[in-house]
Order: C-alpha cells, then structure tokens, then sequence
C-alpha cells in the first residue's frame, strides 16, 4: 500500500449501494416488518443484531442469485423476486403485494451516509467521477435527486445501460470503454472505490484493474461484501488503501494533493 498514489488517477467509478448509500439501515426496517409475521416466540420477530444480521445476509445471497438468473430484469423486479425469496426461506406463507411493491421501489428512499455528500463535492475537485451501478435509471433518478442531491456526477452506467449485473466482467469492461471514448481516461488512470469486496474488489483484481480503494462501511462488518483477510489470503484482492468512510478518503485525497 506504501506505493500507491492517490494522484496518479484522473477518474474514479464507484459502487453506490453500501459504498455511499447506507443500504442496510434503508432495507432492513422492511425485512423485519416481513420478519415479524412469523408466529410469536420465533427469535427472528425481534428487533436484535443477530436478527439483523440474519436478513440482511439471506438479502445479500438471495440478490445474488436473482441477478445472475435475471440478467435484464429491472431492479425493482429484482427487489420483489427477493423479498418472494426471503419471506419464502423465512417461512412466511401469504406476504401483501403492496408490501413486496413497495420493497421494490423503496430505493430511492435508502439514506446516504453522513460523510458522502461532503466527500464527493472535495473528490469532485481531482477527478472525473462516475456511476457503476447496479440498478435501473429510475431508480437510480430517485436516489440521485433524493440522498445524493448536490453529488455531481461525470458519467452514469447502470445494469439497466448496460444490460447486465456486476459481477459480470462486460458491466466493468463498459465503464472502462466509456471512460477511454468519452473522456480520454485510460485504464491506467480509473480508480475503483467500492465496499464489496467479493463482488466488486475480486472483479477489479480479476479483470486488471490497479489495486482499487476499499471503503469498510460498517467497521468493516457489513452484511454483504466478502471477508478481507480471508480474500487477501487466496490472493483474490488487492486493495491500494483502505478507509472506513468515504470522508476519510477526501481527507487523504486533499492532503495528497496539496
């Protein structure tokens, strides 16, 4: 890491959901709600780390999956086919379709992170920033006209654009393209900074990327993202630095380019 120079990069694309929106706070409230439809005495109707926990995991594995089974399904759709998912593995046996709607729509709604907003106007003034995002455009207008209202962004690339859900390498191979046309970027030059170690970290290292930033939302114990040591370990990652917040890196990035 002591060789790795924040100057050196004239873009950067990021991951949005669990990087600079804090999506755990905006889906969990709904999981529990789907949750506590369980008989009374079930441990998983309480409001508890080791609940939360629990459903923000069976999120991020079932998300996975429906992703990679419905490559061009819009967000939403993908949202409602894992609440289905969820509520099924739970053990819910009728869930309200209003509820399963509005699970899908809810992601404009997701809160950024106290830092975020701040952090992009300062990396705004080194780099040229841009979107790689899993999510459709409209709800990603939503998120971006909402929580992130006042982030300037150079370039948006969603799955929707693109076809596709990372970790599919053409979503990465796409952003690198528009980055070289577009703005004469090369990708030499393209930092990644993302939370998601096993989705977008094994995929930067895999496909050539310099070592990208880590940034370890949730002390580093989030619900969805891979174990750092334990991917280092196969040689899977390589992190050029690692922050727990995104305003941690603005304060990095002004000091190295002061």
């Amino acid at each position: 890491m002591s060789s790795f120079d924040l100057c050196s990069f004239k873009g950067i694309f990021f991951d949005i959901y669990a990087t600079l929106i804090d999506w755990e706070s905006g889906i969990y409230p709904q999981l529990l709600k789907l949750s506590q439809q369980l008989p009374a005495g079930d441990a998983r109707r309480e409001d508890t780390p080791e609940t939360r926990k629990k459903l923000l995991r069976m999120y991020a594995t079932n998300e996975k999956i429906v992703e990679h089974d419905n490559p061009t399904l819009a967000y939403p759709k993908i949202l409602e086919s894992v609440y289905d998912r969820i509520a099924a593995e739970l053990g819910v046996p009728d869930t309200d379709d209003a509820d399963r709607v509005a699970f899908g729509k809810s992601i404009g709604e997701w809160p950024a992170f106290p830092d975020t907003v701040e952090a992009m106007k300062v990396l705004a003034k080194h780099y040229k920033l841009f979107v790689l995002s899993n999510v459709d455009n409209e709800s990603f207008a939503r998120t971006l006209s909402g929580p992130l209202n006042g982030v300037h962004w150079d370039g948006i690339y969603t799955a929707e654009q693109i076809g596709s859900y990372k970790p599919n390498p053409r979503n990465y191979e796409y952003v690198v393209d528009k980055l070289k046309t577009d703005f004469g970027i090369s990708k030499d030059e393209t930092l990644m900074v993302a939370q998601s170690l096993d989705i977008d970290h094994i995929s930067a290292k895999a496909l050539g990327f310099r070592p990208a930033v880590w940034i370890a939302r949730y002390a580093g114990d989030a619900a969805m993202g891979g174990n750092k040591e334990d991917l280092e370990a196969k040689g899977l990652i390589e992190l050029g630095a690692s922050y727990s917040t995104l305003g941690e890196m603005a304060e990095a990035v002004e000091k190295a380019f002061a």
